[in-house]
């Protein structure tokens, strides 16, 4: 068998290599990358090889880098940020390619955005696809890391690296069941009455978006929810409460009724977010500019 030797490493073989390191599992990220196991195992092997280190050992249910596999980890990020950077400058036709992109944001911009953009791109004759990840309140490292590449989120990360822009302003409502309640109509009715949380993954609360009042005064949710869309079937019916941005109304609590808060409360904000690898894309920069033109119609 002929020896195998570092030009046989290209892009798509070096990006199997961080998805494996990022999913520690063989099948997770034949599931992300669209391909087959086989299709994973035949390219770590090669790797293996090229590298001289077996790069992952199994352990339990999933994989174990070694080393030299963590130490490689930015080094082949670099490469291949470097890679990117060589169509920065590449004549530009949406019609011409197909594109595909990943994105971290929840339920609202997803639902308001997204399916209106896929639905006139397409009739543009454009070849675009999409991927969504929950961003919750979201790590850089998943721009970093190119698990996403773009992120909407009322709670931008930070880092010299990541770039940001509004696209968004919306204020909060109380949303809630007016065949069974009225809304609270003070601070203090507020702070007493019983409501609904979004709580992401890390623990975090959607709370986070209320800015400029004293949450210690309000009370600990009643129930807690993995994400927005699951709001409607426990305000409902019942007298839970549940505050969430006006655009909500658009999107995932369409059915609901809502108010204004009894109370001062700054508006939200959702930043669209990215990589710098990502600014000077041309094909990055048409869907920043679609996804702003369709925010514009959007403003309350």
């Amino acid at each position: 068998m002929s020896k195998i030797d570092f030009m046989d490493l290209d892009g798509k073989v070096l990006r199997v290599f961080l998805t494996i390191l990022e999913e520690n599992s063989v099948s997770k990220a034949a599931d992300r990358l669209g391909v087959t196991q086989s299709a994973i195992s035949h390219t770590l092997s090669k790797l293996r090889v090229v590298l001289g280190d077996p790069l992952f050992i199994r352990s339990g249910q999933g994989l174990t880098p070694t080393e030299r596999a963590l130490s490689l980890k930015d080094p082949v990020q670099q490469v291949l940020d470097n890679m990117r950077a060589l169509t920065e400058d590449r004549p530009f036709d949406p019609l011409s390619e197909e594109m595909v992109f990943h994105i971290a944001t929840n339920d609202m911009p997803r639902e308001l955005i997204f399916p209106q953009l896929l639905q006139k791109v397409r009739t543009e004759g454009v070849r675009l696809g999409l991927g969504f990840i929950p961003s919750g309140v979201p790590d850089p490292e998943l721009l970093r890391s190119d698990r996403c590449q773009l992120m909407l989120t009322p709670l931008p990360p930070d880092g010299p690296d990541i770039f940001q822009k509004r696209i968004l302003s919306s204020p909060l409502m109380i949303y809630y069941d007016g065949t069974r309640r009225s809304p609270p109509d003070s601070w203090e009715t507020y702070c007493e009455t019983e409501h609904v949380e979004v709580r992401f993954a890390d623990g975090r609360s959607s709370r986070a978006v209320m800015r400029g009042v004293d949450q210690n005064q309000i009370r600990p949710p009643t129930v807690t929810l993995p994400h927005f869309n699951a709001i409607t079937s426990f305000v409902k019916g019942g007298d839970l409460i549940s505050t969430d941005t006006a655009l909500m109304k658009h999107g995932p609590l369409h059915a609901l009724d809502c108010a204004p808060l009894p109370f001062a409360c700054d508006p939200v904000s959702i930043y669209m977010v990215w990589h710098q690898r990502s600014s000077n894309d041309p094909a990055h920069r048409w869907l920043r500019d679609r996804i702003e033109a369709i925010a514009a119609t959007l403003q309350d």
